[in-house]
């Protein structure tokens, strides 16, 4: 069964190389897809140079800072083209824990799960280094989210994830209109509309220690906005697991 742990940088200079060791010493073997969005601080030139020593990483360079939602948009297809049986999403500054890679992994390969989400939330707040107007931010979003889609889930921004190839088959990609931090909404929301199993694993999530957060206020909000549209969007489209029919 194989793995392929995608992840998008923009100016991830501090952290790539750390992060990339990291995750190919774990005991269960994950291969690595960089997407990188033309960061000036030579992150893709970071990567290229690991390249030379470890043959299961891998780069995509894209010409400019497109968008998260596009960056994992162009992960899954290449992964999925690929042939890979479990795809996982995970941020570039060690917010997530490489690892918990294998525990997403167990609770699909294992434990039943379609999609597993490391949860900040599921077991109270499981946020270190983080502002209070930050969390809070956070937290209510997801309650919001909640409240709006009829969701269980508890953390419905969660970026670190794994799925099983078979629901971003079914996903569709090209059918998710989010491109910011909306697209980690999104994408949960159809994997539930299509009756996918989604389980969440309680992680810790740590706050990066270097490099600069690309969080911003305006962001969420464009997220939260955009969830209402999504919902509104559902009411016409037939959800089905051998394609999305708008």
């Amino acid at each position: 069964m194989s793995n392929i742990v995608i992840i998008p940088t923009y100016k991830e200079s501090e952290n790539i190389e750390a992060l990339v060791r990291a995750i190919l010493s774990q005991d269960i073997q994950f291969d690595i897809l960089i997407i990188d969005d033309n960061s000036p601080d030579g992150t893709a030139d970071i990567v290229k140079n690991l390249q030379h020593l470890f043959a299961n990483l891998n780069i995509i360079e894209r010409k400019g800072k497109l968008g998260l939602g596009t960056a994992y948009m162009t992960g899954f297809k290449w992964a999925l083209e690929k042939g890979y049986d479990y795809i996982y999403e995970m941020d570039a500054d060690f917010s997530h824990d490489p690892d918990d890679l294998v525990r997403l992994h167990n609770a699909c390969s294992n434990g039943g799960a379609d999609v597993a989400i490391g949860s900040r939330y599921i077991s109270g707040v499981n946020v270190v280094n983080w502002p209070l107007s930050r969390v809070l931010m956070s937290y209510f979003a997801s309650i919001y989210v909640r409240m709006v889609t009829g969701m269980k889930i508890m953390d419905t921004t969660a970026g670190f994830k794994c799925y099983k190839r078979e629901v971003l088959e079914n996903i569709r990609p090209y059918h998710i209109k989010s491109v910011g931090y909306g697209f980690q909404i999104e994408m949960k929301f159809t994997a539930w509309k299509l009756g996918y199993k989604i389980v969440e694993i309680p992680i810790i999530f740590t706050d990066r220690k270097l490099g600069s957060s690309k969080m911003t206020g305006g962001v969420f909000n464009e997220a939260l906005w955009g969830v209402l549209g999504m919902k509104i969007r559902s009411w016409f489209i037939k959800y089905r697991r051998n394609g999305i029919r708008e």
